[in-house]
């Protein structure tokens, strides 16, 4: 019987333990341009809280993210990428941090938002 009780109780430590994050991924449409985009965001983008992969596709400017949802929320990564200096999602880039872009990024005009027509 002791035996049993000692397994019941390792068993749920065990379980409590091995709780697995919830992985999601998330596409949004920034304003990236140029390959320094792609290196400043992908370079800053990964110590947001939670996330594991960050990737970026030029030919689309759309930022790949694959995080934990349990740390993190699409919000909170589009806001941090508004922050670096780029659009997300429709939300203009903030304009202090994209005047402190590097200048070719500023020349492209990528935290600017396309003018709609």
């Amino acid at each position: 019987m002791r035996t049993l009780i000692v397994l019941s109780f390792l068993a749920l430590g065990l379980g409590a333990t091995a709780q697995t994050s919830k992985t999601a991924t998330l596409a949004i449409q920034s304003s990236a341009v140029c390959e320094m985009c792609v290196e400043t965001i992908q370079n800053n983008l990964i110590y947001e809280k939670g996330v594991k992969k960050v990737m970026v596709d030029l030919t689309t400017s759309i930022v790949h993210v694959e995080y934990d949802a349990k740390k993190n929320t699409p919000e909170g990564l589009r806001t941090a990428l508004v922050s670096m200096g780029y659009s997300a999602d429709g939300v203009a880039a903030d304009a202090k941090a994209f005047a402190k872009l590097p200048a070719c990024c500023q020349k492209e005009g990528c935290g600017k938002m396309p003018e709609k027509q």
